[in-house]
């Protein structure tokens, strides 16, 4: 009897932590605290993580060129207009694919860069998360899912690119940008008005 209650303590003990390390590992990001750290390589076989972009305000972007809602955004032109004003204001824009492979959206370095240069996008690099880490680490869930990280690291935006969750270009007329608005503020030096949107799009391939 003893026995089988020991047994049953260690059981639940060893659940427990296990629930906890999970917990720990794949807990959602938070905004007002710093974002998850990664380690990516990107087309050109650089390798990219958080730390080495402190001091700079970053863009992540998850993507898939497949999706229907990917390609409102790109066949518009809107994603590269955000893109480059983005960019020129200089913010790292990080665009991540999280397919793995054999999954919708997975591309070799050369189909990413092939892309980038067909669609005129302007990411600061497209990095190949094909392990899903990256991915499960900011818990995208859709693409497109977007993130916007202040200079100190900490996370200060996350969810959809507007308030437009539909497949159809004319609806990016009067659309409300959430990242374009959030860049806004930030540039304002005030705090983002709207920090936590639900994304929509395709879910993410992992």
């Amino acid at each position: 009897m003893k026995t089988s209650r020991v047994s049953r303590g260690l059981v639940g003990l060893t659940t427990l932590v296990a629930t906890l390390s999970l917990g720990t590992v794949w807990a959602a990001p938070q905004v007002g605290q710093p974002a998850p750290d990664f380690q990516v390589v990107d087309t050109a076989g650089q390798t990219w993580t958080l730390a080495e972009l402190t001091g700079k305000k970053t863009i992540l972007e998850w993507t898939n060129h497949d999706c229907p809602f990917v390609i409102k955004h790109y066949d518009s032109g809107a994603m590269q207009a955000l893109q480059r004003d983005a960019t020129d204001a200089g913010y790292v824009w990080l665009s991540v694919i999280s397919s793995a492979p054999g999954q919708q959206g997975h591309v070799s370095p050369a189909m990413a860069d092939d892309l980038t240069e067909r669609r005129d996008a302007h990411p600061t690099a497209v990095l190949l998360d094909e392990s899903g880490a990256m991915g499960r680490a900011y818990d995208a869930k859709t693409t497109p899912h977007m993130y916007l990280i202040d200079e100190s690291g900490v996370l200060v935006y996350m969810g959809g690119i507007d308030d437009k969750p539909t497949t159809n270009q004319a609806d990016l007329e009067g659309a409300n940008n959430f990242v374009r608005a959030a860049m806004a503020d930030l540039a304002a030096g005030q705090p983002i008005a709207v920090p936590v949107t639900r994304p929509y799009g395709c879910s993410v391939k992992y």
